[in-house]
């Protein structure tokens, strides 16, 4: 019988961190996609270089806030 304490190897393993991680990971994969298709079809940038300093900032400026 517990007396209140307990030892965490005796608890189930839950994948939170990791899962936590990969969910942001692909949220983030997911918003670089999306700002490159609004460049490409709404601002109509067609010129790669342009298109690439873009996406960069971007995912400095989305780094910054997750």
């Amino acid at each position: 019988m517990s007396d209140g304490n307990f030892n965490r190897s005796l608890l189930p393993h839950t994948p939170y961190h990791s899962g936590l991680q990969a969910g942001k990971s692909m949220g983030r994969m997911k918003a670089v996609e999306a700002f490159k298709a609004y460049l490409s079809e709404i601002e109509q940038l067609t010129d790669e270089e342009e298109i690439r300093r873009r996406v960069d900032c971007f995912k400095k400026l989305l780094s910054a806030r997750l």
